[in-house]
């Protein structure tokens, strides 16, 4: 990743959904988390989406603004943006300039197949442009968290089968573990 922490953010022009220009100097004074997906509408990128548009009051709240921002057409992103009725915006960057300046257009990797893609990766920038934070493990359906690092209770995400958190398993891995040794040890001392 070409941005380190402590760096200037690279300031950009570019479109939201609606064709409004935008540029990242607008947003000095604000913090801003700009988050890089790869496609709208997939089940991993609506996730994320999701998670952020959940939170998006408690992301308000500690003064982010949020924009997303993929290689999809602002077209793309208002069908996005009115399924998923999410409260951001979403920026077009069909030329990849944006990405080009962040370092996130890759080589990626799939079945053997090389190609090149978006990054999913989340820049948080401070009020005085600074990138404050990079996010390049994102859990899509817990980003919020992510960026608000525990300090507020994110709403829980309204799907059924999502897995247990990692602490709880790993909780569990732990007991199982000792019943079995300990299982193991009366097996023995019966012998």
């Amino acid at each position: 990743m070409a941005l380190a922490v402590g760096s200037s953010a690279p300031d950009f022009k570019t479109t939201d959904q609606d064709g409004n220009e935008i540029k990242l100097s607008d947003f000095k004074g604000k913090k801003v988390v700009l988050y890089f997906y790869p496609k709208d509408m997939t089940p991993g990128c609506t996730a994320e989406a999701c998670s952020l548009r959940d939170n998006y009051k408690a992301l308000k709240k500690a003064g982010y603004e949020v924009m997303g921002i993929s290689s999809d057409d602002e077209k793309s992103h208002r069908k996005f943006i009115e399924k998923e009725k999410l409260p951001f915006r979403l920026l077009a960057d069909v030329d990849k300039s944006v990405h080009a300046k962040f370092g996130t257009w890759v080589e990626k990797s799939m079945y053997g197949r090389k190609y090149m893609g978006t990054a999913r990766v989340t820049f948080i920038i401070d009020e005085h442009g600074k990138i404050q934070e990079v996010i390049e493990k994102v859990d899509t359906k817990n980003h919020a968290a992510q960026i608000l690092g525990g300090l507020h209770a994110p709403a829980k995400s309204a799907d059924k089968s999502e897995k247990k958190s990692p602490a709880k398993k790993t909780v569990k891995i732990i007991a199982r573990k000792a019943v079995k040794r300990v299982k193991t040890k009366i097996t023995k001392k019966k012998k």
